[in-house]
């Protein structure tokens, strides 16, 4: 059988319950250290009230008809410090202060050991996704090169040595959570734009460590940073993407709604398939179908039909439920117009 073309998916995290987080306390930033108080649950009632939400997040994503979901990241108080906070070699009781690339003072864990994963940390979490759906499903893991830019290396003295273990860590995962009936493995990789000049030194070689051997497609998103937190004008072009066509990640994922980007871009990634932002996250409109269909249009000028996978412009983790779910219902039934238009 031949697969769906426009396949619709969404780039990993969905609104979690006022039940169960302090949005107000999620909305000041994103974490790098552990962030505890985010919970409104305490243990040992954490993790049921986690599955509950997750099973919502599960529920909306089919309801609204997305075709690729995931468990929508309920058990993360950030995209990255779930996974990079639980390695081996990573200090989160002591954490360090550095000055981040808008000038703004972060808390960082301390890297004082040799990088390791020790544990499963999303084994479960891929368990409980594919023991709820039949639908295909994707999970998420911060990118190696993004997770050694969020902390304060106090042990290698080598950035490269340093991403490549996080590699090693990360493949250890993907193999994991493959195993565990995982069809798609995306990393995150938001930080090669922040520092292109390093990333291109070894984020391509870093990339493909950590997708070494994995049999399903993989995917590396990047993307200008949540809309909620990266206020004002985003770029209008990115400053690290043709070089990601050299990765083996089948799939580059990349916001364009929001920052309006120059879609000849998609040229340059040949031959891989895209997944494009077509939903505007910083917009509280809930776009039309019609919209959507303009925008996977836009991006079919330079790519087949077969190479693009329509998806939000990043994580939804920020927006009102009501939105996400209004959002997605209209990016599932704006790919169905343009479907039925090649067929």
């Amino acid at each position: 059988m031949a697969e769906t073309l426009l396949q619709t998916t969404v780039v990993g995290s969905y609104p979690q319950p006022d039940w169960l987080v302090d949005r107000a306390l999620l909305m000041k930033g994103v974490p790098r250290t552990r962030l505890h108080e985010l919970w409104r649950v305490q243990e040992p009632y954490l993790e049921q009230a986690q599955d509950d939400a997750t099973l919502l997040a599960i529920r909306d994503m089919e309801r609204a008809g997305i075709d690729i979901i995931t468990d929508g990241e309920m058990r993360r108080e950030s995209y990255s410090n779930h996974f990079a906070t639980a390695l081996d070699g990573v200090d989160n009781e002591s954490p360090a202060e550095i000055v981040n690339n808008r000038g703004h003072k972060t808390t960082v864990p301390r890297v004082v050991g040799k990088i390791r994963r020790t544990r499963p940390v999303e084994l479960r979490d891929m368990q409980f996704l594919r023991a709820n759906t039949g639908k295909a499903a994707k999970i998420t893991l911060p990118g190696p090169f993004t997770m050694g830019q969020q902390v304060k290396d106090e042990f290698y003295g080598d950035a490269e040595a340093m991403c490549l273990d996080y590699a090693a860590a990360v493949n250890e995962e993907a193999h994991a959570l493959v195993a565990a009936g995982a069809d798609v493995i995306q990393l995150d990789e938001p930080w090669l734009r922040n520092n292109p000049a390093e990333a291109q030194r070894y984020a391509v070689k870093v990339i493909n460590r950590a997708l070494e051997g994995i049999a399903v497609p993989t995917v590396v998103h990047l993307c200008f940073g949540y809309a909620a937190v990266v206020t004002g004008l985003k770029p209008t072009g990115y400053s690290f993407l043709p070089q990601l066509a050299d990765t083996i990640a089948q799939q580059i994922s990349i916001e364009s709604a929001q920052p309006k980007i120059d879609l000849g871009v998609l040229k340059d990634l040949a031959p891989k398939k895209v997944m494009l932002g077509v939903i505007d996250l910083s917009d509280p409109e809930i776009e039309t179908p019609q919209r959507v269909a303009d925008r996977i249009r836009a991006g079919l000028k330079f790519l087949p039909p077969d190479k693009l996978l329509p998806a939000p412009d990043c994580g939804m983790k920020y927006l009102p439920r009501a939105t996400a779910f209004g959002k997605l219902a209209a990016l599932a039934e704006g790919a169905a117009i343009v479907r039925r238009e090649l067929t």
